[in-house]
């Protein structure tokens, strides 16, 4: 699978769309909002006459723009109180090439005039723009940056991790079989193999950033995560290991082969606090100020349908299971869909969301939410990583 070509959120503003299912993700900012809003404070604090802020990963829908409104109303706040006037901002919006960015753009003429009745002619001016690549590499000039966030991207590696095929005089054997992810019966060496992945990856975007930020500039970084020092815990696979069995349930009839489940493996990994802190002290470029980790549950919390409407248990547990798997749907299709087809993509999830709500009958599973505030540290003579092509 090539990453950066396939992964998108699903476009538009459907019924399957991310703008129509971001509840989750939408749940995870407002908790990392706090330590997000700390950082920039602590950049205005130093009286830049230009800032430049980047959101990597940011997607599309309604949670895109939210986050640069808030940076916004968090330096206008603070500059108010200094009585200084704000600085220059040049925004950057990021994600992979096939993103929703148009989107974006038809937001913007909105957001500009938001901004303009809320904060006055005077405040900025803010410059937005958008930079397609993968965040596994550079994206910016040198020092070219204040404030860098990324919310709900950093779990997704830039690749299937290698080793998980593996070829014999009999042909290729599968390590994972039957799995899309890690789970309890994967071998030790699909286990290595993700982890091997998640450091060279995250080591890369760090060094990246690392050149593309000022001395002292700062990230807050949120993703998906887990507590356990176990990476096949149910807090960080579970809903993986649920969509396998939907998908089997299809192979058993018929309706897909049993190779093309096989051969399927996602290219995400939830790290636990302890695997992030030796990457970060091996690359070198920036102190871990903090690193907090939050539950969050699988349908986001949602709060738009009425506890009082369902009279059972298991009523309220189909509402979330449909939830649940609207929200994966929107984020995994364009990975299922390039992979088994875009033919079985209802029936699938059709069947996810019963899985689900028989599951959340019984269990309180939940997503674990990783957020981390890091500062660049002094700057010294360093090679420079190559940027995107």
């Amino acid at each position: 699978m090539e990453v950066a070509r396939v992964l998108h959120m699903n476009k538009g503003s459907g019924d399957t769309s991310y703008a129509k299912n971001s509840t989750v993700q939408s749940k995870i900012l407002s908790i990392a909002k706090p330590m997000m809003d700390e950082g920039i404070l602590k950049i205005v604090e130093k009286s830049p006459e230009s800032m430049g802020i980047a959101d990597l990963g940011c997607s599309a829908g309604p949670n895109c723009l939210g986050v640069i409104m808030e940076i916004v109303d968090v330096i206008h706040a603070r500059c108010c109180t200094l009585s200084q006037f704000s600085p220059e901002l040049r925004l950057f919006l990021n994600d992979l090439f096939n993103n929703d960015f148009n989107n974006i753009f038809a937001s913007l003429p909105t957001f500009y005039n938001q901004i303009r009745k809320e904060k006055g002619s005077h405040f900025g001016p803010c410059y937005i723009s958008a930079v397609p690549g993968s965040f596994y590499g550079r994206l910016f000039p040198t020092n070219s940056l204040h404030f860098i966030h990324s919310s709900s991207s950093l779990h997704w590696l830039s690749q299937v991790p290698k080793g998980l095929n593996s070829n014999n005089e009999s042909g290729v054997e599968v390590i994972n079989k039957g799995k899309l992810y890690l789970s309890k019966s994967s071998s030790e060496c699909v286990v290595e193999a993700y982890l091997d992945q998640f450091e060279k990856d995250f080591g890369v975007f760090l060094s990246s950033r690392a050149e593309e930020l000022v001395t002292n500039g700062r990230m807050v970084l949120s993703f998906m995560g887990r507590t356990s020092p176990d990476p096949t815990a149910d807090e960080s696979c579970y809903q993986w290991e649920l969509l396998a069995t939907a998908l089997m349930a299809m192979v058993s009839e018929g309706l897909i082969e049993e190779e093309k489940v096989d051969s399927f493996n996602a290219p995400y990994y939830a790290p636990c606090p302890e695997e992030i802190k030796k990457v970060v002290e091996k690359e070198g470029s920036f102190v871990l100020e903090n690193v907090e980790a939050f539950p969050v549950d699988w349908d986001g919390g949602a709060v738009d349908y009425d506890h009082h409407q369902y009279t059972t248990v298991a009523e309220l547990s189909r509402a979330r299971g449909q939830r649940v798997a609207k929200t994966i749907r929107a984020v995994v299709e364009s990975m299922l869909g390039d992979h088994f087809g875009t033919h079985i993509l209802d029936d699938l999830f059709n069947r996810y969301q019963h899985i689900v709500a028989h599951y959340l009958s019984h269990a309180s599973t939940k997503y674990i939410n990783l957020v981390l505030s890091l500062r660049r540290k002094e700057k010294s003579t360093t090679t420079t990583v190559a940027a995107n092509q």
